[in-house]
């Protein structure tokens, strides 16, 4: 599988579960279900239990400041995801326009930022990320 086509299902299966606990919950349930229905028919239904189910974990996961459910539920659409774009290469492009439209800069996206930030430390290094404003202040 190309690399893009991976990064592609990473950056859905993060947007995806982000998008569960927001009022654009629906919207992207919608075009997400639709996805399936046109490239793997036969498993649409089952998809839609899995996001149903997905989603209240989301919830619960979010509810109680859980990120590792959070990571863990991601990690899951993205396999999904990436199982579906080997199968229907042609779905691509399908999720590609479905995570446009979804963006927040979009004139009809909901207002919802993903940030990915992967760092390694060792020793005695320290690693200081921020996905906004950040303000370190000297112990």
């Amino acid at each position: 599988m190309e690399p893009e086509t991976v990064l592609l299902a990473q950056s859905a299966g993060v947007t995806l579960v982000t998008l569960m606990t927001t009022d654009a919950w629906h919207r992207t349930r919608d075009g997400i279900v639709q996805l399936w229905r046109r490239m793997q028919p036969d498993r649409a239904e089952a998809v839609v239990a899995e996001l149903d189910v997905t989603r209240e974990d989301a919830l619960a996961a979010t509810e109680a400041h859980d990120e590792e459910t959070l990571g863990e539920l991601s990690l899951e659409w993205q396999g999904r995801l990436r199982r579906l774009l080997a199968a229907q290469p042609d779905a691509a492009a399908d999720l590609r326009r479905l995570l446009d439209e979804l963006e927040p800069n979009a004139s009809t996206g909901p207002a919802v930022n993903v940030i990915n930030q992967h760092a390694t430390a060792s020793g005695r290094a320290r690693v200081y990320q921020a996905g906004r404003d950040q303000h370190n202040t000297p112990r």
